[in-house]
């Protein structure tokens, strides 16, 4: 078995005074999807902040490749190799999508050809971006927001996609498109995807493995064959 990309032990975040996560332990392995479960309010998208660290760790370890993240700037964060789509998406609703693109290729210093082939790829992944190149990107749908940030985040090159619900609020046949963008990018080879998400049958389709929380604490895991119905009815079911 590899040695983990990403390394989670121990993680404790307050907000507020009020403690969010409670010890979460978790890790994700070279080329693998892993989906991080729960019901609403228990600690998922907290736990993708403090590893972008949005949200401060009050105690615990958290590594990538081996590289403590701890106390490292968001932007460092980054360059060491990790994309992040938050809940929201967060495009640039009044740039085009073009721009929304290059906007990554520049901060991370991509020019010339290398631009030209990496916009090239997300449009390969994503058709419908180059079909609206020029399109402002407040005005796509919300599949077709999700398909940009995703692309957007692609473009920093990163070793650990992080994707907090990446299917909320989208009509089926788009959930379906990402899912499938998502098995090319595990079949790639090219890194790893930590998944947030409730829904529970894209996560079947996808993920290699789960963690399920609650009240800010890892509470089951394994691999995705024992996501049973049993499972989902105790532990992610309100």
């Amino acid at each position: 078995m590899s040695d983990p990309l990403l390394s989670v032990q121990s993680a404790e975040v307050d907000i507020d005074g009020s403690r969010i996560l409670r010890g979460v332990t978790l890790e994700v392995r070279p080329n693998e999807v892993v989906a991080l479960m729960g019901r609403n309010g228990v600690g998922k998208t907290t736990t993708l902040r403090a590893l972008m660290g949005l949200r401060p760790l009050r105690s615990g370890v958290m590594t990538l490749a081996g590289t403590s993240l701890v106390g490292l700037p968001t932007d460092a964060r980054a360059r060491a190799g990790l994309g992040y789509v938050p809940q929201g998406r967060d495009i640039f609703p009044h740039l085009t999508v073009e721009e929304n693109l290059r906007i990554s290729l520049v901060v991370h210093g991509v020019k010339g050809s290398a631009a030209r082939a990496a916009l090239d790829e997300v449009y390969t992944l994503f058709p419908i971006l180059k079909q609206f190149v020029a399109r402002k990107g407040g005005v796509l749908s919300g599949g077709q927001q999700q398909q940009l940030a995703i692309g957007r985040a692609l473009l920093t090159k990163p070793k650990l996609l992080l994707l907090d619900e990446p299917t909320e609020g989208i009509q089926p046949s788009i959930i379906e498109e990402i899912g499938d963008t998502l098995r090319k990018l595990r079949a790639s080879g090219r890194l790893s995807i930590l998944l947030v998400e409730q829904y529970v049958d894209f996560c079947r389709a996808v993920a290699d493995r789960f963690y399920a929380m609650d009240r800010g604490a890892v509470t089951i895991s394994g691999p995705i064959a024992d996501l049973t119905d049993e499972v989902v009815k105790e532990h992610l079911q309100v």
